[in-house]
C-alpha cells in the first residue's frame, strides 16, 4: 500500500526532481514512463517500481537509493553487508573447505576490480563481492601458496579494511588490517607490509597519544622499505610523509607539517606524475597538494586552505572517491571562511559524485552543522542534506 508519510518514495522523487530545475513534464520525457503514472507516484498514491526509480534516477544522474527507504534503514542494512566481510576474515587459519573455482590470475584481477570499485565508491557493491574473493583466495593461498595470491589476498584485505572504515566499522577495519599483515608478510612484500602500517595509523583520528601511536606506526612503515630502491617502494615512502604530515596537523606541528610535505614534494618529484598504478595510492604532486590543504584545515588555518583549495584542479580522471573527498574538505573551507552557498554547492556535488562516502565523512556533518547554525533562514536544500546526514 502507497506510503502518505512526508518522506515517502514519490516525495524524494518530487524533491530530487526539483533539484535538477525540471518540471513533471519534463522528467516525464526523460523516462520511458507517463507523466501521470509519474504524478501519482509523487503524490503517493502508486507506488513505483524498481524499474520506474531507476529510470528516474539514470534520468536524474544520481544514485538510486537516494530515492529509496534505503538510507533510512542505514543501520540493519549495513550491519548485513558487514557480517559476511567479517566472518571471512575469520577463515585465515582454517582448513580449506574447499576449493576455489578461480585461477590466480583470475582471482588476482578480481581483486583488483574490487579495490577500483571501493575508490569508485561503490561500497555497497564491492562489499558483497568481497567475502567470496576473501575465501577464494584463502583457499588458494593455503593450497598452492604462490606471491601473486598472497599479494592480491593482502590487497583484498586492505580493501575490507577500507570498506569498514568507510562505512563505520573502524574496529573490523582493525581486524582487516591484522590480516593484511600476515598476508603480506607470507608474500614477502615489504611495500604491502608499510601500506598496512600506513593504514593503521589512519585508524586513529585523536590528539595525544593516539597521535602519538599513529606517528610511531607510520615510522614502523618506513623502516619496513629500508634498502627498497623501486619506483613502487619509493611512492610508498612518500605517502607514508603525507600520513605523518596529517598527524602532526592533528596536534598543531606546524614545523613538521612542513617537514613532511616538502618530503613528500621531492619524492613526487622523482616518482613523475601520479603513481596510480602503485596499490591504488596515486601519490603524486596534485596528492601532496590535496593533503596540503587537509592539513591546513586541522591546523584550523581555514583561509590558507580556502586559497590552497581554489589553486587545485581535479581532472576528470580523479578517481570518484578523492574528487568527493576534496568537494567534501573545500566545502569545510568554505563555511568556516563564510562563504556558505559556496559551502552548501561543494556538499551538494560530493553527495552526487559519491552518497555512500559524502554521508559518512565527519567532515560532512561538521560543515552542515556550521551551515546550520549561520543560517538565519535555513533553504531547503540545506534542510535535506541536514537530514540526510541526521543533523
Amino acid at each position: 500500500m502507497p506510503s502518505f508519510d512526508d518522506d515517502h518514495t514519490g516525495a524524494r522523487i518530487k524533491r530530487e526532481r526539483k533539484r535538477a530545475h525540471l518540471t513533471q513534464r519534463g522528467l516525464a520525457e526523460r523516462i520511458p514512463y507517463s507523466y501521470s503514472l509519474l504524478n501519482q507516484v509523487e503524490c503517493g498514491a502508486r507506488t513505483a517500481s524498481d524499474d520506474f526509480l531507476n529510470a528516474v534516477a539514470h534520468a536524474l544522474n544520481i544514485d538510486v537509493r537516494v530515492l529509496t527507504a534505503e538510507q533510512a534503514q542505514d543501520g540493519g542494512h549495513l550491519a548485513a553487508l558487514v557480517c559476511p566481510i567479517r566472518a571471512s576474515l575469520d577463515l585465515y587459519d582454517l582448513e580449506p573447505s574447499g576449493t576455489a573455482t578461480r585461477t590466480a590470475q583470475q582471482l588476482a584481477a578480481a581483486a583488483d576490480e574490487v579495490c577500483q570499485r571501493v575508490r569508485a565508491t561503490h561500497l555497497r557493491s564491492a562489499a558483497r563481492d568481497l567475502p567470496g574473493l576473501i575465501a577464494d583466495l584463502t583457499s588458494l593461498a593455503v593450497s598452492t601458496p604462490t606471491t601473486q595470491t598472497w599479494q592480491a589476498l593482502a590487497s583484498s584485505y586492505r580493501t575490507a579494511a577500507d570498506i569498514a572504515l568507510k562505512l563505520g566499522f573502524p574496529d573490523l577495519s582493525t581486524v582487516a588490517l591484522d590480516r593484511m599483515g600476515w598476508a603480506a608478510e607470507h608474500a614477502s612484500d615489504p611495500c604491502l607490509g608499510a601500506i598496512r602500517q600506513y593504514k593503521r595509523a589512519l585508524i586513529y583520528k585523536s590528539d595525544g597519544s593516539e597521535s602519538a601511536l599513529s606517528m610511531r606506526l607510520i615510522q614502523s612503515g618506513h623502516g619496513t622499505l629500508d634498502g627498497q630502491r623501486s619506483r613502487t617502494a619509493l611512492a610508498v615512502r612518500g605517502q607514508l610523509h603525507l600520513g605523518l604530515s596529517a598527524v602532526a596537523a592533528r596536534i598543531g606541528d606546524q614545523d613538521a607539517v612542513a617537514t613532511h610535505i616538502s618530503a613528500a614534494r621531492d619524492i613526487a618529484r622523482h616518482v613523475g606524475g601520479e603513481a596510480g598504478e602503485v596499490h591504488w595510492l596515486s601519490f603524486g604532486l596534485r596528492n601532496v597538494s590535496l593533503h596540503e590543504m587537509g592539513a591546513s584545515l586541522a591546523l584550523r588555518q581555514y583561509d590558507r586552505a580556502l586559497t590552497q583549495a581554489r589553486k587545485i584542479k581535479l581532472p576528470p580522471s580523479t578517481l570518484t572517491s578523492r574528487r568527493a573527498r576534496f568537494l567534501v574538505d573545500r566545502a569545510v573551507a568554505e563555511m568556516e571562511t563564510g562563504h556558505t552557498d559556496a559551502a552548501l554547492k561543494h556538499l551538494v556535488e560530493a553527495r552526487r559524485a559519491a552518497p555512500e562516502q559524502t554521508r559518512y565523512h565527519p567532515g560532512t556533518r561538521a560543515a552542515i552543522t556550521g551551515l546550520v547554525h549561520m543560517a538565519r533562514r535555513t533553504p531547503d536544500t540545506l534542510n535535506h542534506m541536514a537530514a540526510w546526514v541526521g543533523v
